[in-house]
């Protein structure tokens, strides 16, 4: 029997525009689409995105995946979750897994992914990329995110500023991605390397509800939400060519 494909569809930052053509093609031809939630809700804003673009009569599953620290139950929903999915692949039908902003950065299918492909390496997976958050938060306040030699890093902000402190020296654009959990950690960071003033935040961007915060000054006491992310420049680096 021949096997079937999954595709891994990148639904972009929020705004149904962004969808890639590629995937909502791909979306009205697959037997199967999946969409990871959490163990606390079942709801997906991936599949509220492309739910018009789903047929009616195309079963949908929603992977519940533990929001913890937990690396031992993380790893076990990641392995019961490709096993699922590859069960469905090897009965022949086709499968969308669907995520937010781009499919490999910072996202639960990548985790799948590496499942996938160290106990079923014969499968044919396809990874559909898509418009990622901080390129859409980049645009929402018309900002450039790298420019001439300059230099961007991403970084997870769950570990607050950290990271940019360890760095021998800052780069001239930074992005944090999760901020919501430790604002004052982060801004504490940019002031240290000098890079406070250059900084903005973005909040539920290209959604409806999108907020644009020029001054991280007392965000934290504004409780940003999850869907928060900073872009932060080095004010000695404008235009270059």
């Amino acid at each position: 029997m021949t096997t079937g494909t999954l595709y891994g569809i990148g639904v972009g930052p929020g705004d149904p525009e962004l969808i890639p053509l590629k995937a909502v093609r791909v979306l009205g031809q697959v037997d199967l689409v999946f969409t990871a939630a959490s163990t606390k809700n079942d709801y997906s804003l991936a599949m509220e995105i492309v739910q018009a673009h789903i047929p009616a009569g195309t079963p949908v599953e929603r992977l519940e995946f533990p929001m913890c620290r937990e690396q031992a139950r993380k790893e076990e929903a990641w392995r019961q979750h490709a096993e699922h999915i590859a069960g469905a692949l090897l009965a022949g039908k086709s499968a969308a897994f669907l995520t937010l902003g781009d499919p490999l950065t910072y996202s639960t299918y990548g985790y799948v992914l590496r499942h996938l492909k160290a106990g079923w390496p014969q499968l044919d997976i396809h990874t559909i990329p898509g418009i990622t958050s901080y390129q859409a938060a980049a645009a929402a306040i018309n900002q450039p995110l790298v420019e001439g030699e300059e230099s961007l890093v991403v970084l997870s902000g769950v570990h607050g500023g950290e990271k940019l402190l360890e760095m021998t020296r800052a780069p001239e654009n930074v992005v944090f991605m999760k901020a919501y959990r430790n604002v004052d950690g982060i801004c504490e960071a940019l002031e240290q390397v000098g890079m406070a003033d250059g900084s903005v935040a973005v909040s539920n961007c290209s959604r409806p509800d999108e907020q644009v915060y020029n001054d991280l000054c007392g965000l934290e006491r504004r409780q940003p939400n999850y869907w928060t992310l900073i872009i932060a420049k080095r004010k000695d680096h404008g235009t270059q060519g």
